[in-house]
C-alpha cells in the first residue's frame, strides 16, 4: 500500500465523521461565536468544509501562496450549503488522491503568503499537518461550539454522551 493510499483511507473515514458534525450546525446560529476573538460558527464550519481542497494543492503544486492565488474564505449562508460544499470538496480531494508515488509524497511543499514562507515540509507531512490534523483540530472546536449551543453531538470515536447517556 502506498503512503497516499493509507492517508486516503484515513481521510475518507474522518470526512464521514466531520460530515456528521457539520450537519448539526444550526442555520440560525451561524453568526454566533463563543468569544469576541473566536471565529463565528459560519467561518469555523466553512473552514472545515474547505480544508479538503488543500489536498489537491499539496499533491499537484509545489506551493500554495495565499497572496498570489487570492484566497477567499468559504462562508456558507446555510447548513445545506455547508454540507454540500464539504461533500463536493471531499469527493474532489478523494478523486485527486490516486496514482501518486511515494517518491512524490516525499518531495517538498510550501505554504506562503507572498514573501513570508509559513512552512516547507515533505508533501506527506504537509498533508498530515495542514489537512488531516488541521481538520481534526477545528472539528474539536466545532464540538465545543455545538455543545455550548446545546446541540446534541454525534459520536466521533465511539458514542457521544448524547447518543449513549
Amino acid at each position: 500500500m502506498s503512503i497516499l493510499d493509507a492517508l486516503r483511507q484515513e481521510f475518507v473515514y474522518e470526512a464521514g465523521v466531520t460530515a456528521k458534525l457539520l450537519e448539526r450546525a444550526p442555520d440560525e446560529k451561524l453568526g454566533w461565536r463563543p468569544h469576541k476573538k473566536s471565529m463565528t460558527l459560519q467561518r469555523l464550519s466553512g473552514h472545515i468544509a474547505e480544508l479538503p481542497l488543500f489536498i489537491l494543492s499539496i499533491l499537484n503544486k509545489d506551493e500554495l501562496d495565499f497572496v498570489k492565488e487570492g484566497y477567499t474564505p468559504f462562508e456558507p449562508a446555510t447548513r445545506a450549503e455547508l454540507v454540500a460544499q464539504h461533500a463536493k470538496n471531499v469527493s474532489a480531494a478523494e478523486a485527486g488522491m490516486q496514482g501518486i508515488s511515494d517518491e512524490h509524497m516525499m518531495q517538498p511543499w510550501r505554504l506562503r503568503g507572498g514573501d513570508q514562507v509559513y512552512f516547507e515540509l515533505p508533501r506527506v507531512a504537509a498533508l498530515r499537518s495542514m489537512v488531516l490534523n488541521h481538520i481534526v483540530h477545528h472539528r474539536g472546536q466545532l464540538t465545543v461550539y455545538l455543545r455550548l449551543l446545546d446541540v446534541p453531538l454525534p459520536g466521533v470515536y465511539g458514542p457521544s454522551a448524547d447518543e449513549n447517556p
